[in-house]
């Protein structure tokens, strides 16, 4: 059986909203930790005329190909091996990344990584697309974030729900200026930069 994530199910139409906007035709777009495959398949279908490049960290790799065996349109490439933590990244210039539900599971240096990837591979104009939850001055947008944040540091100490006033410093000494932050059901947020 394939790998499932009832999230990816849940979200994925509000997220390809903002994706619609966020990335044009024949771009090539890379995402960062695809999972099960169930977002990618989704948006590439959603935006056909952009070039979709999967990516997980290679012992992720396995279920990642799974999820999108027999399934995958002709506007998403093979699934690539990809460590944020391990620079330079495996690939050429991008017109965009995207990454969903990410940034809370890496290790706090690994999301430092992260923008310094970004910074590398992004090209000028390029747009930058990350969802999930994260926190404000300090504080969770919401008591199921909360204890959300609770869940993961109990499952591994170095994850936890992110300072957002962090992440826009780290983005913006990639090179990266916020354009919009659309708040997202479930009290979750799609920050969304572009590269100048």
């Amino acid at each position: 059986m394939k790998p499932f994530s009832q999230a990816c199910e849940n979200n994925k139409g509000y997220i390809a909203e903002v994706l619609r906007d966020a990335f044009s035709a024949r771009q090539v777009v890379l995402e960062i930790g695809s999972g099960t495959g169930q977002h990618i398949t989704y948006f590439a279908r959603c935006l056909p005329a952009t070039y979709w490049i999967p990516s997980d960290i290679p012992e992720s790799l396995g279920n990642l190909l799974a999820g999108l065996h027999g399934d995958a349109p002709e506007n998403l490439a093979a699934p690539l091996a990809l460590d944020v933590t391990r620079q330079p990244w495996p690939i050429g210039p991008v017109d965009g990344v995207f990454s969903a539900n990410t940034l809370h599971i890496m290790p706090i240096e690994a999301v430092e990584q992260f923008f310094t990837g970004v910074k590398q591979v992004i090209k000028s104009g390029g747009k930058l697309c990350v969802y999930g939850p994260f926190r404000y001055q300090g504080q969770f947008t919401s008591e199921s974030n909360a204890r959300f944040d609770e869940w993961l540091k109990q499952r591994h100490q170095e994850s936890g729900v992110r300072d957002i006033e962090q992440i826009l410093a780290w983005a913006e000494g990639a090179g990266l200026t916020l354009l919009r932050d659309h708040a997202m059901p479930a009290n979750n947020q799609l920050l969304e930069w572009v590269c100048t």
